[in-house]
């Protein structure tokens, strides 16, 4: 009589906390390498260190693991705390809002869940059935890609804190803002006739209990799906700030890009508009800019509208949103934008 054995749980699963400590130190030991091992492998090259190209030679081999590393690391961990925030829980949490409050929940509640927009047809079919006000979706849907932990993770291991505060804070505050004049505007008749005329739905959930190791799954799951789909981004912003870093020269970028050019603010967010990118994809670019002299305005307002506006967003969004609807949450988020960008110039 054969005797059935069930197959044992990999480590991870069966000492989760264990296995947490363990990674965390490995991580931040590999960490600590990535300078020197990038110089040294330079070093092997046949090539000018001082050089253009050993410049931005360096540049590549130190951001790439350096980008990767601090992606996983933050998308493994909001896999495990994204567990809780579902689509369900979410839409309940918004609900029966008063506006306003409701606003800045959302945009909130936009830093923490695990949606982009790719995800931004069905994400706003279902607040709309959950009877979520039409402006409370819309700071959602501008916070969720612009102002997400991925973004604030790489500002803060490329810039230190108070850039990513910096970014924190005025990424919320495009998002509550144009969320509520969104609102005030009251143009549900804009949205699609086949959305306004979908049944509400209960915005309730269940709460499932998960578990550490569960959470670890999730943790997996998450760098499997996200870092997996952005990679060639990735890749891609690094090396076009490896060629920034290297060839552009700083004053060429500073009269492009500087204070003194009043119109590089709104050209940024023209220029941003059409990329097709996110936050892991554009960080890179934003780095070699301001290492070249960009003013910080200018160049946040690039990341916000490349993240924010994307054009393939707004082809998305048409199936939802009457043309009119789409053009004024343009309008109004490019005016934030824009606004952001000419007050930092000014201050800094």
């Amino acid at each position: 009589m054969n005797t059935f054995i069930a197959p044992q749980k990999p480590w991870p699963l069966r000492q989760p906390l264990a296995f947490l400590v363990v990674a965390a130190l490995v991580w931040i030991g590999l960490y600590q390498l990535l300078i020197p091992a990038s110089e040294a492998l330079v070093a092997t090259l046949p090539v000018d260190r001082a050089s253009h190209l050993g410049g931005a030679l360096q540049f590549f081999f130190y951001d790439t693991p350096k980008v990767l590393m601090l992606l996983t690391g933050v998308v493994f961990v909001m896999g495990m705390v994204n567990s809780y925030f579902t689509p369900e829980r979410t839409r309940a949490l918004l609900a029966g809002r008063t506006e306003g409050l409701a606003n800045l929940m959302a945009a909130s509640l936009g830093i923490v869940t695990p949606f982009c927009s790719c995800s931004a047809v069905p994400l706003f079919i279902g607040f709309v059935q959950a009877g979520v006000p039409l402006g409370v979706t819309f700071s959602f849907l501008i916070s969720a890609p612009m102002v997400n932990e991925v973004a604030l993770a790489l500002l803060f291991g490329m810039f230190g804190w108070k850039v990513a505060l910096l970014y924190l804070g005025l990424g919320l505050s495009v998002a509550i803002v144009s969320g509520w004049i969104i609102g005030r505007l009251k143009m549900e008749d804009h949205l699609e006739d086949w959305v306004r005329d979908m049944p509400k739905m209960s915005a309730q959930f269940e709460d499932t209990g998960v578990t550490l190791a569960g959470r670890i799954e999730g943790g997996f799951a998450a760098v499997r799906e996200i870092v997996g789909k952005v990679w060639p981004y990735i890749l891609g912003g690094i090396a076009l700030g490896a060629l920034i870093h290297g060839y552009v020269p700083e004053d060429f970028m500073a009269s492009f890009m500087g204070k003194e050019a009043w119109w590089s603010v709104p050209l940024a967010v023209l220029m941003g508009v059409p990329m097709y990118t996110n936050a892991a994809g554009v960080i890179p670019i934003v780095q070699a800019l301001l290492a070249k002299g960009a003013a910080l305005g200018t160049v946040l307002a690039f990341m916000m509208s490349v993240i924010a506006l994307s054009l393939p967003e707004m082809i998305i969004l048409r199936k939802v949103l009457k043309i009119r609807l789409i053009a004024t949450f343009v309008a109004v988020v490019a005016t934030g934008i824009l606004l952001v960008g000419f007050v930092f110039n000014a201050v800094l």
